[in-house]
């Protein structure tokens, strides 16, 4: 990743805490990282935990922000979420994966989207 990629995904991840918050979601953690994958934010919204992947882009050349969610990062989100479950004895808490969309684009105002329930948990061995 190109240094100005990672400013660009750190200011992204940045917007994001401070919509949520606004939205009234808790943030209880940031950038959860365990050898099978990475949760870029965990937080709880009406006493649901929710898992989410922030995507941020600088134009729309590529596509939507949360269409770079591929399959095999949901696994990965995935797999992180439920070590984190397991670790912190939450199985049985209600819990769902939303994708947060940052669109920047120069001269604008940075763009927010929440995608709640974004996927469904993807897992495979």
């Amino acid at each position: 990743m190109t240094k100005a990629r990672g400013e660009t995904g750190r200011h992204g991840e940045e917007l994001a805490v401070h919509f949520l918050s606004r939205q009234g979601y808790r943030i209880i953690a940031r950038n959860y990282r365990v050898s099978c994958g990475e949760v870029d934010i965990i937080a709880q919204e009406s006493g649901v935990l929710v898992f989410i992947e922030v995507k941020t882009r600088t134009g729309s050349g590529y596509g939507h922000p949360a269409e770079s969610v591929t399959f095999r990062k949901r696994q990965q989100i995935s797999k992180a979420a439920l070590v984190y479950l397991g670790k912190e004895r939450l199985m049985d808490r209600p819990a769902r994966f939303d994708v947060v969309s940052v669109l920047l684009r120069q001269g604008a105002e940075p763009q927010v989207e929440v995608i709640k329930n974004a996927f469904d948990l993807s897992y495979a061995g």
